[in-house]
């Protein structure tokens, strides 16, 4: 089986077009991975038929409930369906104690029942790569204030490079994220409007000359962006969209 992106989610925090909410999975280079779990990233992987007892590790960009705040939910759905493989969850400094604190706030005692499987955190170090479950990740600082810091993720997977840019604003890192990436999501949440901690697509557009990738997917569309997709040069993500690579 060849290696392949599954945009379980491809929206922004509010739903914007009726999409889920950032969660893509990798398959066919190993076991199945997450690169972020929003908040609907549940109900969005049952709808598609993918088994959340499937997930063998998940890679949060940054700290946002639409883009972590499914781990609680993915954790107690493991509990509930009798789950035994061990769970990792790598991401910024401070992942375990958000998460822990998103169950006990959703769910008051979630976090301290005993499980069948065991649930790992790793906080990704800086341009360091780092192996969790069947992938290499590295994670980029880049500009998006979530309360922690926010990265941009590298993922060696299945001998495929997935860059990921999480949230953010422009930022010359893009530039090293991007390199020699196999495929490079790109947040575009707004058209042309610059704002501060969010890209435009057409600053992305601008700068593509600059990022050494095979290809550039958009994802995290804004309503006001989606309603102008014909003006957009670039393939647009969106639920379900499958890519080999």
């Amino acid at each position: 089986m060849s290696v392949e992106l599954r945009f379980i989610g491809s929206g922004d925090a509010f739903g914007s077009g009726g999409r889920f909410q950032a969660c893509l999975m990798l398959s066919g280079g190993g076991e199945n991975i997450l690169i972020d779990c929003g908040a609907t990233s549940l109900t969005a992987m049952k709808r598609s038929g993918v088994d959340p007892s499937s997930i063998a590790a998940v890679l949060i960009s940054h700290l946002h409930g639409d883009h972590f705040g499914g781990l609680p939910f993915l954790i107690l759905d493991g509990q509930f369906s009798r789950r035994e493989s061990p769970l990792v969850i790598a991401g910024p400094p401070s992942i375990e104690e958000r998460t822990t604190a998103g169950m006990e706030v959703l769910f008051p005692g979630s976090s301290k029942i005993a499980r069948r499987f065991d649930v790992t955190f790793s906080e990704l170090p800086e341009r360091e790569p780092t192996e969790i479950g069947p992938a290499v990740v590295t994670a980029i600082p880049v500009e998006h204030a979530s309360g922690a810091a926010s990265y941009g993720l590298r993922v060696e997977y299945g001998g495929k490079v997935i860059a990921y840019s999480g949230d953010t604003e422009w930022t010359d890192t893009l530039i090293e994220l991007a390199r020699g990436a196999d495929v490079f999501v790109c947040e575009a949440y707004s058209f042309d409007k610059p704002m501060k901690f969010h890209l435009a697509y057409e600053t992305l557009r601008q700068n593509l000359h600059r990022l050494e990738c095979d290809r550039v997917v958009i994802t995290h569309l804004h309503q006001s962006t989606l309603d102008r997709q014909d003006e957009i040069e670039l393939q647009v993500a969106h639920d379900g969209l499958v890519l080999p690579l």
